[in-house]
């Protein structure tokens, strides 16, 4: 007898702005893939306009936004606004990256679900997607 499979979670790992980083994003990327999950990457210096098309041409359920370069308050608000705005209001958006805990509120009352600073295991980014995707 036939069964539908359960369809994969499809992640997209972007790397907004300037920063030229991205051993982080790469590690979070093959953590999602190794957990089952489908994975897209942008590549680097991508703008928010970029990542959002992306996101949407991949019709994925997850955002992940690494981001080093301290401009994480400009781009990422800037990316869950144009998701929101090209009506992809059910899209997880999470960052990664270097980010003081002062911006995490802001960060959570613009859209963002997660804030992963470094040291984070890649399970706990895992499992945090898994749980909040679920809920969607």
């Amino acid at each position: 007898m036939w069964e539908p499979q359960e369809r994969k979670v499809r992640v997209l790992v972007g790397k907004p702005g300037l920063d030229g980083h991205d051993r982080g994003a790469k590690v979070v990327a093959r953590a999602y893939r190794d957990a089952g999950m489908e994975v897209i990457y942008t590549g680097l210096h991508q703008t928010p306009e970029q990542i959002v098309e992306a996101a949407l041409q991949e019709d994925v359920d997850v955002v992940a936004l690494s981001i080093l370069s301290g401009a994480h308050n400009t781009l990422v608000p800037k990316v869950v606004d144009l998701l929101r705005r090209r009506g992809m209001d059910d899209v997880l958006v999470l960052v990664g990256g270097i980010i003081p805990e002062e911006d995490v509120p802001g960060l959570t009352a613009a859209g963002v679900a997660g804030c992963f600073g470094p040291g984070t295991r890649t399970d706990d980014i895992i499992t945090f997607t898994r749980t909040k995707v679920r809920r969607l």
